[in-house]
């Protein structure tokens, strides 16, 4: 076998040492276009569980690696002069140059031929290899060559960053945080040899171009940067090599492999440096492939397409949980407002894989005094009280909790009118302890109902069916309830979610209104443009609707403005194609939805609290931006709104949403602090750990679930038991219970934590 390796970095020479050793027989040859001795940049990082992968694989390289590693337990954030560490989380940091020495060291001894200052932009001179290995970077020559082939993708992400080294020693791994008239800098710091650390400079576009910076002006970037962070860098000297200012490229790439050109490293798929994975990434897909190789020796098609299946998975989820720490370092003049141990807390758990119970194994001081500042804020008596249970008030609705039960369709009711399963759902789930209960969409209108079984609450019986449940709601629990509010518009007149595949029209559909004339999808027929009697008719529904609410007796009302239902289709410009003064730009597109919110408003008791459901991203191009969402929210809080509900999609039928744990709370959070209005965060939300997490980060003031409730009532009370929490509304019917619940739920907390302990990162802190 004849295996050429384009690209002389990490991924590559580890690629080749492995395989050589499986297949001693094989001949590699790796061309890299610079230097041996060549580096740019300065250390890489690694995290112990990455280490200990080399040693599996190719135990020489792990000592001659480890001998050389830079190691630390402690992340330090520091602000402005305040600082906080956080230890227990087990890196290392290495010489980018060393790494690269050793391992070529480690490929001249296995029998790998090395070739240097070598610039490949012609394959075809190797047309008797079997594998062709392309590992030649970001800016992959061969990559770009065959970019439709492979479906690549590159996206420059919007923050400016400089890579730098300095003298100056660093006992943990430091982010620097500086606020200045320009903006928010960070400085992404670690020492990875004696008397050398990294410094990666990072501020927004904004920031940068207000500090007069220009890319390739290296001394210019020094002087400046040096000033800014002088306390910091404490006298010693900021070192360059080609130290350009750059915007992170985030690569992608549909396929992994072309005939026999096989993708490896960065030039297949990049992470963001702000989780240290751009190394390790190349370093266990090198791991991958020459597996897949070394099994599959006959038949190299196979080879990549194990290859691609073991790994792409993993490298998606890594990029995600890039891109989510990324998208928190783009928002750092955002974060900035928080307290300190706040935004420490928050730079912290910005990826969403490091949650306060994950802090708390590898360094129990620091979520506490985080937990401590957030409940002194909120002047709670108990400073150790979990988030998720500190009251929350809006107007004059006290919560004793702050987990709310999103609106989910129950489809059960008959001609709008609900019955003994809705009394059922909501009252159990009541007892169950909730903070606040949102019920499912109810319909203002007969035909604003989504489907047959929707609820309503637009003739008298419907209220009294409803007065029955808030009355036992009101009289048994001290859980309130809020009703949400809401009109089909073109997604309405369809079968129930367990009679078809998608949205499947009724034989005997109504007839539908929207913004614009059309459909959510080929099955359904094209609405009617709504006029302004239309839209006279739809506001009176909605305010008598609002009325009967009152006297249904709910502590609360949600405006049903999202995922493409009647007012979200004014919102979205995918959905409103209007050309008069309900249509165009976002004021247009606003007027009518904030019409119906403002009149509803004057109707609804003052002392009671309305909130708005919105879809902050639309997931399809040319959706909804973030600066219509800034506007609808700040036009809904000026006329009254006292919380906002952020979710996302389901405006258009070919969406692509990036589903994932607690996927939507970036969005709550950018409402929440740009907006300076109380949120609500839901999607995909599973346990109290992400509950508490998301509320002592500032993402969102309430946290809303839904299906983790469909099977399990109780959620909270478990909860408030895993916690060892006693509240004071369990019913004195059910006390007894107590007795039991919180001796079981505390064991199985102890089992899990001593699992986690088991699986942390060893200490490396010296005795």
């Amino acid at each position: 076998m004849k295996i050429t390796v384009i690209g002389g970095g990490p991924g590559g020479l580890y690629f080749s040492i492995l395989t050589k050793k499986a297949i001693p027989d094989c001949q590699i040859d790796v061309y890299e276009r610079n230097k041996s001795d060549d580096s740019f940049g300065f250390g890489v990082v690694f995290s112990d569980e990455t280490l200990g992968e080399f040693l599996t694989r190719d135990t020489r390289s792990y000592e001659l690696i480890r001998s050389k590693f830079a190691y630390w337990d402690d992340i330090v954030v520091a602000r402005d002069g305040e600082n906080v560490s956080v230890s227990g989380n087990g890196f290392c940091g290495c010489s980018r140059k060393t790494l690269l020495q050793l391992l070529q060291q480690r490929c001249t001894e296995e029998g790998v031929n090395l070739h240097f200052e070598q610039n490949i932009d012609d394959l075809t001179q190797f047309d008797d290899s079997d594998i062709i290995v392309a590992c030649d970077g970001i800016g992959s020559v061969v990559r770009t060559q065959f970019a439709s082939d492979f479906e690549t993708k590159v996206t420059l992400q919007k923050n400016r960053f400089v890579w730098l080294g300095s003298t100056k020693p660093l006992d943990a791994f430091t982010y620097f945080f500086r606020t200045t008239p320009f903006g928010t800098f960070v400085a992404h710091t670690y020492q990875y040899e004696a008397g050398m650390s990294t410094w990666i400079f990072e501020c927004s576009d904004e920031t940068w171009k207000k500090a007069g910076f220009e890319v390739e002006n290296e001394a210019e970037t020094v002087r400046k940067i040096a000033e800014i962070f002088k306390e910091e860098l404490d006298g010693h000297p900021l070192i360059t090599n080609k130290s350009h200012w750059r915007q992170f490229p985030y690569v992608t790439n549909g396929k992994w492999h072309k005939d026999n050109i096989v993708l490896l490293g960065d030039a297949k798929a990049t992470a963001h440096y702000s989780i240290g994975s751009g190394t390790k990434l190349a370093m266990e897909c090198a791991i991958a492939l020459s597996d897949a190789v070394v099994v599959n020796q006959n038949n190299v098609l196979e080879a990549f397409a194990q290859y691609e299946k073991s790994r792409r998975n993993r490298v998606e989820m890594i990029q995600h949980a890039a891109n989510v720490s990324l998208d928190w370092f783009e928002h750092m003049d955002r974060h900035i407002q928080h307290d300190f141990m706040q935004f420490a807390f928050g730079c912290m758990t910005r990826s969403k894989k490091v949650t306060f119970e994950n802090l708390a194994i590898r360094d129990a001081s620091f979520p506490q005094k985080v937990l401590a500042g957030f409940n002194s804020k909120i002047k709670s008596p108990d400073l150790k009280t979990p988030a998720a249970f500190t009251p929350f008030q809006l107007r004059e609705m006290v919560l004793q909790n702050r987990i709310v039960m999103s609106p989910m369709g129950q489809y059960s009711a008959e001609n709008g009118l609900i019955n003994d399963w809705h009394f059922s759902h909501y009252t159990t789930r009541a007892l169950g302890g909730l903070g606040l209960i949102l019920t499912e969409m109810t319909a203002v209108s007969q035909t604003g109902r989504i489907t047959l079984g929707c609820a309503g609450i637009y003739n008298e019986d419907q209220v009294q069916s409803w007065k029955k449940i808030t009355d036992f709601i009101h009289n048994n629990t001290q859980t309130k309830i809020g009703i949400q509010l809401g009109h089909s518009g073109r997604k309405g007149a369809v079968k129930k979610p367990w009679e078809a595949t998608g949205s499947e029209p009724l034989e005997a559909a109504w007839g539908l209104i929207s913004a614009s004339p059309l459909a959510f999808n080929e099955k359904m027929s094209v609405p009617k443009e709504m006029t302004l009697e239309d839209m006279d008719k739809v506001t009176e529904e909605f305010v008598q609707a609002a009325k009967h609410a009152d006297a249904a007796g709910f502590d609360m009302i949600e405006l049903q403005a999202h995922h493409g239902f009647l007012l979200a289709s004014f919102l979205s410009p995918l959905t409103n194609a209007r050309t008069d003064d309900f249509g165009g730009s976002r004021e247009n597109r606003l007027r009518f939805p904030l019409r119906v919110f403002t009149e509803m408003r004057k109707v609804f008791p003052k002392e009671k609290p309305m909130s708005v459901r919105i879809s902050a991203s639309d997931w399809a191009a040319g959706g909804i931006t973030e600066t219509d969402v800034v506007f609808i929210c700040e036009a809904f809080k000026n006329a009254g709104a006292d919380i906002i509900n952020v979710s996302t999609g389901n405006t258009v039928s070919h969406q692509k949403p990036q589903v994932g744990r607690m996927w939507q709370t970036p969005f709550s959070d950018m409402v929440r602090n740009t907006v300076h209005i109380p949120t609500i965060a839901t999607g995909y939300i599973q346990d109290i750990d992400q509950i508490n997490t998301i509320l002592l980060n500032g993402r969102a003031d309430l946290v809303a679930l839904g299906r983790p409730l469909l099977l399990d009532p109780n959620f909270v009370r478990n909860a408030q038991a895993y916690e060892g929490f006693q509240p004071e509304d369990i019913p004195k019917q059910y006390m007894a219970g107590t007795s039991h619940l919180y001796p079981l739920k505390a064991s199985e907390r102890k089992t899990t934590e001593g699992m986690k302990k088991a699986l942390k990162p060893e200490s490396h802190k010296k005795n």
